[in-house]
Protein backbone atom coordinates (compact mmCIF):
# COMPACT_ATOMS: atom_id res chain seq x y z
CA UNK A 1 0.00 0.00 0.00
CA UNK A 2 3.23 2.35 0.69
CA UNK A 3 3.84 4.56 -2.35
CA UNK A 4 7.30 5.46 -3.73
CA UNK A 5 8.56 8.14 -1.54
CA UNK A 6 11.25 9.25 -4.12
CA UNK A 7 8.01 9.82 -6.47
CA UNK A 8 7.29 13.55 -4.49
CA UNK A 9 8.95 15.78 -3.14
CA UNK A 10 8.30 15.62 1.19
CA UNK A 11 7.89 19.59 1.28
CA UNK A 12 5.14 21.95 3.10
CA UNK A 13 4.58 25.15 2.78
CA UNK A 14 4.09 27.95 5.79
CA UNK A 15 2.89 31.54 4.38
CA UNK A 16 4.05 30.62 0.64
CA UNK A 17 7.42 29.28 1.73
CA UNK A 18 8.01 25.75 0.98
CA UNK A 19 10.09 23.59 3.36
CA UNK A 20 11.41 19.72 2.87
CA UNK A 21 10.40 17.33 5.25
CA UNK A 22 13.08 14.72 6.87
CA UNK A 23 13.12 11.16 6.09
CA UNK A 24 11.35 9.37 8.58
CA UNK A 25 11.72 6.12 10.41
CA UNK A 26 9.65 2.95 9.65
CA UNK A 27 6.56 2.83 11.39
CA UNK A 28 2.94 4.18 12.44
CA UNK A 29 3.03 7.59 13.15
CA UNK A 30 -0.26 8.79 15.67
CA UNK A 31 -0.06 12.61 14.60
CA UNK A 32 -2.27 15.25 16.67
CA UNK A 33 -4.08 17.81 14.14
CA UNK A 34 -5.35 20.97 15.16
CA UNK A 35 -9.13 21.24 17.19
CA UNK A 36 -10.27 24.14 15.66
CA UNK A 37 -7.47 26.95 14.48
CA UNK A 38 -5.28 25.73 11.92
CA UNK A 39 -2.20 27.27 13.50
CA UNK A 40 -2.16 25.43 16.10
CA UNK A 41 -0.64 22.10 13.94
CA UNK A 42 3.57 20.84 15.09
CA UNK A 43 6.36 21.42 12.85
CA UNK A 44 6.84 17.78 13.51
CA UNK A 45 3.41 16.94 12.58
CA UNK A 46 3.95 18.95 9.08
CA UNK A 47 7.62 17.28 8.67
CA UNK A 48 5.73 13.84 9.16
CA UNK A 49 2.61 14.16 7.03
CA UNK A 50 4.57 15.68 4.30
CA UNK A 51 6.99 12.53 4.63
CA UNK A 52 4.87 9.84 5.60
CA UNK A 53 4.22 7.06 2.30
CA UNK A 54 0.08 7.60 3.32
CA UNK A 55 -2.40 9.57 5.66
CA UNK A 56 -4.81 7.60 7.01
CA UNK A 57 -7.56 10.16 8.10
CA UNK A 58 -10.94 9.48 9.65
CA UNK A 59 -12.27 11.37 6.98
CA UNK A 60 -10.19 12.26 4.20
CA UNK A 61 -12.32 15.40 3.09
CA UNK A 62 -12.33 16.85 6.96
CA UNK A 63 -8.57 15.95 6.44
CA UNK A 64 -8.21 17.83 3.05
CA UNK A 65 -8.65 21.19 4.77
CA UNK A 66 -5.51 21.11 6.75
CA UNK A 67 -3.82 19.12 4.15
CA UNK A 68 -4.36 21.48 1.43
CA UNK A 69 -3.61 24.51 3.46
CA UNK A 70 -0.16 23.46 3.80
CA UNK A 71 0.41 22.15 0.82
CA UNK A 72 0.97 18.45 1.80
CA UNK A 73 0.49 16.11 -1.27
CA UNK A 74 1.10 12.68 0.58
CA UNK A 75 -1.56 10.07 -0.36
CA UNK A 76 -4.75 10.03 1.54
CA UNK A 77 -7.26 6.82 2.56
CA UNK A 78 -9.80 6.56 4.64
CA UNK A 79 -9.59 4.20 8.22
CA UNK A 80 -12.65 4.58 10.33
CA UNK A 81 -14.67 2.56 12.65
CA UNK A 82 -16.42 0.97 9.53
CA UNK A 83 -13.09 -0.56 8.16
CA UNK A 84 -10.21 -0.93 10.66
CA UNK A 85 -10.36 -3.96 11.45
CA UNK A 86 -10.66 -5.21 7.68
CA UNK A 87 -7.56 -3.35 6.95
CA UNK A 88 -5.18 -4.17 9.67
CA UNK A 89 -3.69 -7.20 8.01
CA UNK A 90 -2.73 -4.85 5.14
CA UNK A 91 -1.60 -2.21 7.15
CA UNK A 92 0.59 -4.13 9.03
CA UNK A 93 2.26 -5.73 6.31
CA UNK A 94 2.59 -2.55 4.83
CA UNK A 95 4.96 -1.99 8.21
CA UNK A 96 6.83 -4.94 8.05
CA UNK A 97 7.72 -4.02 4.45
CA UNK A 98 8.82 -0.58 5.35
CA UNK A 99 6.10 1.45 5.28
CA UNK A 100 5.67 4.83 7.02
CA UNK A 101 2.46 5.63 7.58
CA UNK A 102 0.88 8.23 9.64
CA UNK A 103 -2.53 8.43 11.43
CA UNK A 104 -4.49 11.42 12.24
CA UNK A 105 -7.76 11.69 12.90
CA UNK A 106 -11.04 15.10 12.22
CA UNK A 107 -9.16 16.95 14.63
CA UNK A 108 -6.99 16.42 18.18
CA UNK A 109 -5.42 13.58 18.74
CA UNK A 110 -5.96 10.36 17.52
CA UNK A 111 -7.61 7.04 19.60
CA UNK A 112 -9.20 9.83 22.38
CA UNK A 113 -12.87 8.72 21.92
CA UNK A 114 -11.77 8.66 17.56
CA UNK A 115 -10.55 5.24 16.08
CA UNK A 116 -6.73 3.77 15.73
CA UNK A 117 -7.00 2.03 18.92
CA UNK A 118 -7.20 -1.53 17.01
CA UNK A 119 -4.67 -0.39 14.44
CA UNK A 120 -1.97 0.73 17.59
CA UNK A 121 -2.86 -2.52 19.93
CA UNK A 122 -1.91 -4.91 16.70
CA UNK A 123 1.08 -2.76 15.72
CA UNK A 124 2.23 -3.12 19.14
CA UNK A 125 1.95 -7.17 19.56
CA UNK A 126 3.16 -7.55 16.01
CA UNK A 127 6.18 -5.23 17.76
CA UNK A 128 5.96 -3.27 15.39
CA UNK A 129 7.37 0.87 16.14
CA UNK A 130 4.49 3.06 17.01
CA UNK A 131 5.61 6.86 17.13
CA UNK A 132 3.88 9.75 18.96
CA UNK A 133 3.51 13.27 16.92
CA UNK A 134 1.41 15.07 19.92
CA UNK A 135 -0.16 18.20 19.58
CA UNK A 136 -3.50 19.81 20.01
CA UNK A 137 -6.07 17.90 22.52
CA UNK A 138 -9.64 19.33 23.56
CA UNK A 139 -9.38 17.35 26.90
CA UNK A 140 -6.33 19.31 27.66
CA UNK A 141 -7.43 22.46 26.55
CA UNK A 142 -10.60 22.58 28.02
CA UNK A 143 -9.39 21.15 31.28
CA UNK A 144 -6.47 23.93 31.18
CA UNK A 145 -9.02 26.61 30.86
CA UNK A 146 -11.79 25.36 33.30
CA UNK A 147 -10.88 26.33 36.52
CA UNK A 148 -11.19 23.26 38.01
CA UNK A 149 -9.10 20.44 40.02
CA UNK A 150 -5.96 19.56 37.74
CA UNK A 151 -3.92 17.81 40.07
CA UNK A 152 -6.33 14.87 39.08
CA UNK A 153 -8.87 13.78 36.65
CA UNK A 154 -10.47 11.07 34.64
CA UNK A 155 -11.35 11.17 31.36
CA UNK A 156 -15.09 9.32 30.43
CA UNK A 157 -15.46 10.34 26.93
CA UNK A 158 -18.89 10.17 25.01
CA UNK A 159 -22.11 9.39 27.41
CA UNK A 160 -24.61 6.62 25.74
CA UNK A 161 -27.36 8.65 23.54
CA UNK A 162 -30.16 6.66 25.64
CA UNK A 163 -31.40 8.32 28.87
CA UNK A 164 -31.73 5.37 31.36
CA UNK A 165 -28.35 4.01 29.85
CA UNK A 166 -26.61 7.45 30.56
CA UNK A 167 -27.43 7.44 34.44
CA UNK A 168 -26.59 3.84 34.75
CA UNK A 169 -22.92 5.13 33.30
CA UNK A 170 -22.86 8.27 35.21
CA UNK A 171 -23.79 6.22 38.83
CA UNK A 172 -20.32 5.13 39.51
CA UNK A 173 -18.87 8.04 39.03
CA UNK A 174 -20.92 10.39 41.36
CA UNK A 175 -18.38 9.46 44.66
CA UNK A 176 -15.23 10.00 42.42
CA UNK A 177 -13.38 12.90 43.77
CA UNK A 178 -11.22 13.92 40.90
CA UNK A 179 -12.38 16.04 38.11
CA UNK A 180 -14.09 14.08 35.31
CA UNK A 181 -14.12 15.04 31.38
CA UNK A 182 -16.75 14.24 29.10
CA UNK A 183 -16.97 14.91 25.24
CA UNK A 184 -20.61 15.38 23.83
CA UNK A 185 -22.45 15.91 21.01
CA UNK A 186 -24.08 19.47 20.64
CA UNK A 187 -27.73 18.37 20.25
CA UNK A 188 -27.19 16.36 23.66
CA UNK A 189 -25.31 18.58 26.12
CA UNK A 190 -28.71 19.89 27.60
CA UNK A 191 -29.73 16.16 28.12
CA UNK A 192 -26.57 15.09 29.91
CA UNK A 193 -26.49 18.41 31.88
CA UNK A 194 -29.22 17.14 33.15
CA UNK A 195 -28.67 13.59 34.07
CA UNK A 196 -25.74 15.34 35.40
CA UNK A 197 -27.43 17.01 38.21
CA UNK A 198 -29.99 14.26 39.02
CA UNK A 199 -27.11 12.16 39.45
CA UNK A 200 -24.33 14.39 40.74
CA UNK A 201 -26.53 16.52 42.84
CA UNK A 202 -27.34 19.93 40.96
CA UNK A 203 -24.81 22.40 43.34
CA UNK A 204 -22.07 20.63 41.84
CA UNK A 205 -19.46 23.20 39.77
CA UNK A 206 -19.02 22.54 35.97
CA UNK A 207 -17.96 23.67 33.03
CA UNK A 208 -19.15 23.59 29.08
CA UNK A 209 -16.16 24.28 26.93
CA UNK A 210 -17.30 25.05 22.89
CA UNK A 211 -15.82 25.73 19.44
CA UNK A 212 -12.50 25.66 21.33
CA UNK A 213 -9.48 27.51 19.53
CA UNK A 214 -11.78 28.80 17.23
CA UNK A 215 -12.92 32.79 16.78
CA UNK A 216 -16.04 32.07 19.09
CA UNK A 217 -14.22 30.08 21.84
CA UNK A 218 -16.13 30.44 25.27
CA UNK A 219 -16.83 28.64 28.15
CA UNK A 220 -19.81 28.37 30.61
CA UNK A 221 -18.96 27.87 33.67
CA UNK A 222 -21.52 27.28 36.88
CA UNK A 223 -23.71 24.89 39.24
CA UNK A 224 -24.74 21.67 36.68
CA UNK A 225 -28.16 23.02 37.92
CA UNK A 226 -27.32 26.39 36.25
CA UNK A 227 -25.56 24.94 32.55
CA UNK A 228 -28.32 22.20 32.72
CA UNK A 229 -30.96 25.08 32.14
CA UNK A 230 -29.02 27.25 30.21
CA UNK A 231 -28.05 24.67 27.39
CA UNK A 232 -32.20 23.14 27.91
CA UNK A 233 -32.98 24.64 24.44
CA UNK A 234 -29.81 25.46 22.97
CA UNK A 235 -28.28 23.41 20.23
CA UNK A 236 -24.54 24.35 19.65
CA UNK A 237 -21.97 23.82 16.78
CA UNK A 238 -19.60 21.12 17.56
CA UNK A 239 -18.66 19.05 20.34
CA UNK A 240 -18.59 19.85 23.67
CA UNK A 241 -16.88 19.49 26.34
CA UNK A 242 -17.83 18.88 29.93
CA UNK A 243 -16.33 18.86 32.98
CA UNK A 244 -17.60 18.44 36.25
CA UNK A 245 -15.85 18.60 39.50
CA UNK A 246 -15.46 15.87 41.52
CA UNK A 247 -16.96 15.06 44.57
CA UNK A 248 -16.35 16.64 48.14
CA UNK A 249 -15.34 14.83 51.11
CA UNK A 250 -18.70 15.61 52.90
CA UNK A 251 -20.59 14.75 49.37
CA UNK A 252 -18.98 11.22 49.52
CA UNK A 253 -19.64 10.64 53.38
CA UNK A 254 -23.33 11.39 52.68
CA UNK A 255 -23.65 8.42 50.15
CA UNK A 256 -21.61 6.43 52.00
CA UNK A 257 -24.06 6.68 55.17
CA UNK A 258 -26.88 6.89 53.25
CA UNK A 259 -26.36 3.75 51.40
CA UNK A 260 -25.42 1.78 54.33
CA UNK A 261 -28.67 3.12 56.03
CA UNK A 262 -30.60 2.05 52.80
CA UNK A 263 -28.94 -1.61 52.89
CA UNK A 264 -29.60 -1.86 56.92
CA UNK A 265 -33.26 -1.21 56.08
CA UNK A 266 -33.42 -4.60 54.00
CA UNK A 267 -32.88 -6.65 57.25
CA UNK A 268 -33.72 -4.69 60.22
CA UNK A 269 -36.05 -2.65 62.23
CA UNK A 270 -35.99 1.20 61.67
CA UNK A 271 -34.93 1.69 64.83
CA UNK A 272 -32.22 -0.94 65.48
CA UNK A 273 -30.83 0.10 61.35
CA UNK A 274 -30.92 4.04 62.28
CA UNK A 275 -28.98 3.44 65.87
CA UNK A 276 -26.46 1.27 63.58
CA UNK A 277 -25.84 3.78 60.99
CA UNK A 278 -26.14 6.71 63.75
CA UNK A 279 -23.29 5.02 65.71
CA UNK A 280 -20.80 3.95 62.81
CA UNK A 281 -20.91 7.51 61.57
CA UNK A 282 -20.58 8.76 64.39
CA UNK A 283 -23.60 11.09 63.14
CA UNK A 284 -27.04 12.99 64.65
CA UNK A 285 -29.59 10.08 65.25
CA UNK A 286 -31.80 12.60 64.34
CA UNK A 287 -30.80 13.07 60.89
CA UNK A 288 -30.33 9.21 60.49
CA UNK A 289 -33.85 9.02 61.63
CA UNK A 290 -35.48 11.62 59.54
CA UNK A 291 -33.53 9.78 56.55
CA UNK A 292 -34.69 6.52 57.46
CA UNK A 293 -38.27 7.89 57.37
CA UNK A 294 -37.71 9.21 54.35
CA UNK A 295 -36.82 6.43 52.18
CA UNK A 296 -39.60 4.02 54.18
CA UNK A 297 -42.10 6.42 52.32
CA UNK A 298 -40.78 5.79 49.06
CA UNK A 299 -41.33 1.52 49.46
Amino acid sequence: MATDPDSRPAQFFIAGTALTAPPLAVGLYVVATPIGNLRDITIRALETLAAADVVFCEDTRMSARLLDHYGIRTPRKALHEHNERAMLDTLLDDLRRGGKLALISDAGTPLLSDPGFPLVRAAREADLPVFAVPGPSALLAALATAGLPTDSFSFIGFLPVKAGQRANALKPLAERPETLVFYESPRRIGPALAAMAEVFGPGRIAAVALELTKRFERLHRGTIADLAAEFADEETRGEAVILVAGAAPEDIATVDWQSALEAALEDQPLRAAVDAVTERFGLKRKEVYDAALALKAKE
